[in-house]
């Protein structure tokens, strides 16, 4: 991780369009021409990082943020765990790339199709620490049975609960609540569909 105290120069709003722009390049398989070279390299290493955007999301490989949001070296902060689930390491990552890096927009991504959502529906007693995972997806899971919903509905209303109580649980940050009420930080949702490539944020 490289500490810097520069502002980022970006907005929030201008933050999420880049994140909006880049996933209609990727659907349109137009991706923009990126610099991947030594010297970028070693300009990222002089001149540390400025990521735009921090993004909390699946350890899911089909779900890339870097890829599905086409963008290059050096633009997106990302912490991956399974079910984009948070706990003091992910939480402490994040308040990093707000505090430390000014990052100003913080984007939990969920995904369709996602398997740790699906664990926690089928239940049962999962191997070694899988079942800390499903323990913290759990509590969406229950919200969503309570209404009656079951089958593949269940697991894609659970998945969307999911990144509304990591929302929740991230506001809870004094470091990240303290940005959000300067309004240098904004905090959104948002699901990847495999289907189609799309990236749908909740507003």
């Amino acid at each position: 991780m490289s500490h810097n105290h520069a502002k980022n120069l970006v907005s929030p709003d201008q933050a999420k369009q880049k994140l909006v722009d880049g996933n209609h390049r990727f659907v349109n398989e137009n991706y923009g021409a990126k610099d991947l070279s030594s010297n970028r390299r070693m300009t990222l290493l002089k001149e540390g990082q400025f990521p735009f955007a921090a993004v909390l999301t699946c350890s899911d490989s089909r779900v890339p943020p870097e890829i599905l949001f086409d963008q290059a070296l050096g633009d997106i902060f990302v912490i991956r765990t399974a079910g984009n689930v948070l706990d003091d390491v992910s939480m402490g990552s994040v308040e990093y790339a707000v505090d430390h890096l000014h990052t100003p927009l913080v984007v939990v991504l969920g995904h369709e199709n996602c398997g740790a959502v699906i664990a926690t529906v089928e239940g049962g007693d999962p191997p070694g620490s899988i079942g800390a995972i499903t323990a913290m997806i759990a509590p969406s899971v229950q919200k969503v049975q309570s209404m009656g919903i079951a089958g593949k509905e269940l697991c894609e209303m659970a998945a969307d609960v999911n990144v509304g109580a990591t929302l929740s649980d991230l506001r809870t940050s004094p470091v990240i609540k303290e940005k959000i009420d300067k309004g240098e930080v904004a905090l959104v949702g948002a699901k990847y569909l495999l289907s189609s490539g799309e990236v749908v944020f909740f507003e």
